[in-house]
């Protein structure tokens, strides 16, 4: 019996390979990883049976193995008629914890011992995998296991990932498992692979490889097969053009390619650059490179768009707070939409993984005398204070050590809000900033290098008599945000008529007046003090460094318009946050850029709703080591800053023109609508910035070709604030009209483009369903940027 409910019986024996009883493919792939005399790896894949935790009912026990691929777990449960079977990839995973470490596993996974209990974490949308083992030992040598996995495959050079996606395509296409391929098995590979071959070509390919002439491809056939489809034509010309007719660059030529776009030439580097990428060890110590290895250069990190430098913590972060973009996220509790969707812990896990430095808190009475947080006067379902705070102290500073800010929307009454404080108190310790650093009244806001390891609290205080004799603190927070609550209230009024929920289902236990702040919980306000918003003027001739606003995006809209300059002004002294309309029903977002051109750093938005605007927050804080804090351009950091964001015009910005020259891509993945058919690619460069650089270009479509389509395509951009412009790169199939559903894209800032570099890699969109499938070593197509 297991928690009161009696385990099903069933065979000890692992469940058996479906297939038509061929051998296995040899484990070449954890050969070359060094793991097949790994203990840990030999459990694996030998397989164990694993209880799946969902809830506290269904429990199922399933077997997992891993394969021989080195990179695919097996899943399979057994019937009495049927096996359901799902694979899932190391590549998918983003974090492997032990013990009762997720939010399921606490609530659900008590009638196991925790040592027992792991959890798989994924990247995108997809929810955690809560697991079981049978035994402490099992448990720990998965856990082990997968953490390896993850390590090596994180490890590989591009060489690595291309042959273990070759052999998983052959995997899969060999239908019988004889490690043997008809020309059938070729032809659905080809389609697997998302490229429209004609059949006759495809059959003098097939002939050419098939050195035994017995219409089966055997292993080493099929990776000369895979290798003349794989032939990169554009790349071999572009060597071509500079190694001459031996057909091999020395270093002085590479320096002469180098120089052509734009980077570093001297032979020092170039020297460098073969000896890191060069395949051929006998090519190495002739100081040559080949043309394999100059693919490989160019499709690696050091070849990227990204600039690397800009990859680690690079900027000047000894200045105010407010001469930042703070990574910031609105509703973080929320999995889905505002009315109904689920609150969950691990929505602050996930944004503080991604880089987010300022989450909300929307507290409310709950029962017990133990604050809860959820979307008030919603369906959303809740989750204790106590629980985020206990997933704050543990999560906050593991992927950055900058400055954390709890947004604080309180509802509580006297006496839970002196529990949130006890609880903030006793689980944060010392990360908890209680007092200014230097005990003094600021008189300008320390840095993210000061505060560094410190979570800050946002909220109202109680008027201090002697500072603010008008009580002008205390006023409600935002006049702004009340006319929005209403008009919200209204709205959900409305829903609730609609719907067959009681009204008593939604209500919160108990509404308590929140202008009733204790002592305790304003003291805890030391740097984020939320005052209301009168008028620029007022703000910018009484209001102190450590008061800050928060403003709709319609109020921060109408203040852009109409005194655009003024509200950059105000940003280079204070700390402004902006967040959506309430009533965006299913949590969509508005355009963060508008903000950010007028120097807002606190740039509220919901990370649950996967679309452009989530894209362009990720590529403004890709860079400077994805800390979250992004220094300001200097035109929007000086107090007598003349810019205005509506217009681009002032004394800081300094055109520049933009060349992007699409080439060619490969490997693109299929749409999750069109897996029986084969995209149509082309490739779109958006700019986002001010107004006057906003702009969309795009190639023409390749019919049928996600393969290695070809375009040889120059897009031009006159940038006329590039300080400020982020550019987004969409891989997008041409039957597809959906914004959200297309084959890829990245962005990021134009003051990191790397000239000359490629766009070896495009994301599917963070959150989407289709996230789970990652891109492998895409195109390439190089930038070009001049006064």
């Amino acid at each position: 019996m297991i928690c009161g409910w009696r385990k099903k019986s069933r065979p000890e024996q692992p469940p058996q390979d479906g297939g038509g009883g061929g051998t296995r493919r040899p484990d070449r792939a954890l050969k070359k990883m060094g793991l097949t005399d790994d203990e840990d790896i030999k459990v694996m894949l030998k397989g164990s049976f694993l209880w799946k935790i969902k809830s506290r009912r269904r429990k199922k026990e399933r077997f997992y193995r891993l394969q021989e691929d080195g990179l695919t777990i097996l899943s399979e449960r057994c019937f009495k008629r049927a096996r359901s079977k799902q694979i899932f990839s190391i590549t998918h995973m983003e974090a492997v914890r032990e013990g009762c470490q997720s939010e399921g596993l606490r609530k659900h996974g008590r009638c196991f011992p925790e040592t027992w209990c792991l959890t798989i974490v994924f990247k995108g949308r997809r929810k955690n995998l809560d697991l079981a083992a049978r035994s402490e030992e099992e448990a720990k040598r998965w856990a082990r296991g997968l953490k390896k996995l993850m390590a090596k495959v994180e490890a590989m050079s591009q060489r690595e990932k291309l042959d273990h996606w070759i052999h998983d395509i052959l995997h899969r296409a060999d239908k019988n498992k004889d490690n043997k391929m008809s020309f059938k098995e070729i032809k659905d590979m080809l389609k697997m692979i998302n490229i429209d071959m004609n059949d006759i070509y495809a059959y003098q390919l097939f002939q050419e490889c098939d050195k035994s002439s017995n219409d089966r491809l055997e292993e080493h056939e099929i990776e000369e097969f895979c290798t003349l489809l794989m032939k990169r034509p554009e790349l071999e010309e572009l060597f071509h053009r500079y190694s001459g007719q031996d057909l091999v660059l020395s270093a002085k030529e590479l320096g002469a390619f180098l120089q052509d776009q734009g980077e570093a030439a001297d032979l020092a580097h170039a020297h460098r650059i073969i000896q890191t990428y060069e395949l051929s060890e006998k090519a190495k110590q002739h100081d040559r490179m080949m043309l394999d290895g100059f693919m490989m250069y160019l499709l690696s990190a050091a070849g990227d768009i990204l600039n690397q430098e800009h990859t680690n913590v690079y900027q000047d972060m000894s200045q105010p707070l407010c001469h930042y973009f703070i990574s910031t996220s609105h509703n973080t509790y929320l999995t889905d939409n505002q009315i109904g969707g689920a609150s969950s812990t691990e929505a602050y896990i996930r944004a503080f993984m991604e880089g987010c430095r300022c989450v909300e808190l929307d507290c409310w009475e709950g029962s017990n005398g133990e604050p809860i947080i959820y979307h008030g006067h919603t369906l959303t379902s809740k989750i204790l204070f106590r629980d985020v705070i206990e997933i704050i102290r543990d999560y906050a500073f593991k992927h950055s050590s900058y400055p954390v800010i709890l947004s604080l929307e309180n509802h509580c009454g006297p006496e839970q809000q002196v529990t949130m404080v006890r609880h903030m108190k006793a689980i944060l310790g010392d990360m908890l900033l209680t007092q200014t650093l230097d005990g003094q009244v600021p008189k300008e806001l320390p840095s993210p290098e000061q505060l560094k390891g410190k979570i800050l609290v946002k909220g109202k205080k109680l008027p201090d008599l002697v500072c603010d004799p008008e009580n002008m603190s205390f006023l409600s927070d935002n006049p702004e945000e009340e006319e929005e609550e209403e008009e919200e209230e209204r709205v959900l009024r409305r829903e609730r008529r609609r719907s067959s929920h009681s009204l008593q289902e939604i209500r919160p236990p108990q509404a308590k007046d929140a202008a009733q702040l204790s002592q305790e919980l304003s003291d805890l306000v030391v740097y984020c003090q939320a005052v209301p918003f009168q008028s620029l003027e007022q703000a910018l001739r009484s209001q102190q460094p450590g008061q800050m606003s928060s403003f709709s995006e319609r109020k921060a809209r109408k203040l852009i318009k109409e005194s655009g300059n003024g509200l950059v002004r105000y940003n280079a002294r204070h700390l402004s946050r902006i967040y959506p309309l309430g009533l965006k029903m299913n949590s969509s977002n508005y355009n963060p850029q508008e903000m950010w051109n007028a120097g807002c750093q606190l740039v509220a938005l919901n990370f649950q709703t996967p679309g452009w605007e989530m894209d362009l927050n990720h590529g403004r804080f890709l860079v400077n080591g994805r800390c979250g804090y992004v220094l300001k351009p200097g035109f929007l950091r000086s107090h007598q800053a003349s810019f205005d964001p509506e217009s681009g015009r002032g004394p800081g910005p300094r055109a520049t023109l933009l060349l992007v020259k699409v080439i060619t891509a490969q490997q693109l993945p299929k749409l999750n609508n069109k897996k029986s058919s084969i995209v149509d690619p082309f490739v779109r460069v958006e700019i986002h910035g001010v107004r006057a650089d906003c702009s969309s270009k795009q190639t023409e479509y390749k019919l049928n070709n996600g393969f290695n389509p070809r375009w040889e395509e120059t897009l031009s951009f006159q940038l006329q604030v590039p300080e400020l412009a982020l550019v987004r790169f969409v891989v997008e199939d041409y039957d597809t009209t959906s914004c959200n559903d297309f084959v890829g894209q990245f962005t990021l800032p134009f003051t990191s483009l790397r000239e000359g570099g490629c766009l070896t890699g495009a994301a599917r969109p963070p959150g989407a369903e289709s996230a789970v499938v990652p891109v492998l070593p895409l195109g390439c197509g190089s930038c070009s940027k001049g006064p």
